[in-house]
């Protein structure tokens, strides 16, 4: 079965974005792209009677919207247009997800946000804190790329919490799939509790992200080797926006620790790097942790 990627459209520049960069994933992963607009279910309350006509006029335009996104995608790629109706575009989506076996969820930057910058909206916000599918966010301006950019690398950001050994199983995957590079971010040194500053961070923290790092890159494939990085710098944002971004690079990160088994959770630092990311973000659910492990 082939893998699938599911893009959340909507006829606005974000929903380009969404489409342009799903199109490429597929490109390099050899997906399906199944195009989705998720529009309202059609029970309604006794408040507001249903109303054939106008549910016909609103699947039309849903359909013409989606004959301009499949126009859009390359031919190489096999890209498939759904209207999904659900109480919420969300929930729609999860919904389809699950009934494709799809491999990825794709959504667009919320409205207001900067060319190349990431920006949540109502949809992203619900999907990351509700989720059991990857979700990639995608920033603005992402449509711009040309369309047979390739994923170039792979930046997984790691931890030393309990469920990395998954994400890195996901990136291992991703990383064969694309014919990428695997770089290993360690943002320990700055990701302190407490106070902040030059005291929080101790000589001896670099170490201990050293040792994590070194720890993670044995958790790869055999002869897949990872490329290593400390960030460093005044704060989480200021380390990250040091960092070198490509064009056709990925970031991979694991749910926060509020997550629930095989769902996602935006975490602080997650949510603090997407101020200066200017790449896609894939948000992976936490790994389903056995019974009586304390996790």
């Amino acid at each position: 079965m082939s893998p699938r990627i599911v893009v959340g459209y909507t006829a606005t520049k974000r929903g380009r974005d969404a489409v342009a960069f799903g199109a490429r994933l597929a490109a390099a992963t050899g997906s399906v792209l199944d195009v989705v607009v998720v529009l309202p279910a059609t029970g309604r309350s006794v408040i507001t009677p249903p109303d054939a006509s106008y549910d016909r006029h609103l699947h039309d335009l849903a359909q013409q919207w989606l004959a301009d996104a499949i126009g859009r995608v390359p031919d190489a790629v096999t890209a498939r247009p759904h209207v999904h109706a659900a109480d919420s575009f969300a929930q729609g989506l999860i919904e389809f997800a699950h009934d494709r076996g799809a491999d990825y969820l794709v959504v667009g930057a919320g409205g207001g946000g900067l060319r190349g910058r990431h920006r949540l909206g109502p949809t992203s916000t619900e999907l990351l804190h509700s989720s059991d599918v990857p979700v990639v966010l995608v920033p603005r301006g992402a449509r711009k790329l040309a369309a047979d950019t390739a994923v170039t690398r792979l930046t997984v950001a790691v931890s030393p919490r309990p469920g990395d050994e998954t994400l890195m199983s996901d990136a291992a995957a991703l990383a064969f799939a694309t014919g990428a590079p695997i770089r290993l971010l360690s943002l320990l040194p700055i990701d302190l509790p407490g106070p902040t500053g030059d005291a929080a961070r101790s000589p001896a923290r670099p170490t201990e992200a050293d040792e994590v790092l070194a720890a993670t890159n044995t958790s790869l494939p055999p002869g897949m080797a990872a490329e290593v990085v400390v960030a460093d710098g005044d704060s989480i944002e200021a380390a990250v926006a040091a960092l070198d971004w490509q064009p056709g690079e990925l970031l991979l990160a694991g749910s926060g620790r509020l997550a629930q088994p095989r769902r996602l959770f935006l975490g602080s630092t997650v949510a603090k790097m997407l101020h200066e990311v200017p790449v896609p973000v894939v948000v992976l659910p936490r790994a389903h942790h056995q019974e009586g492990d304390g996790a």
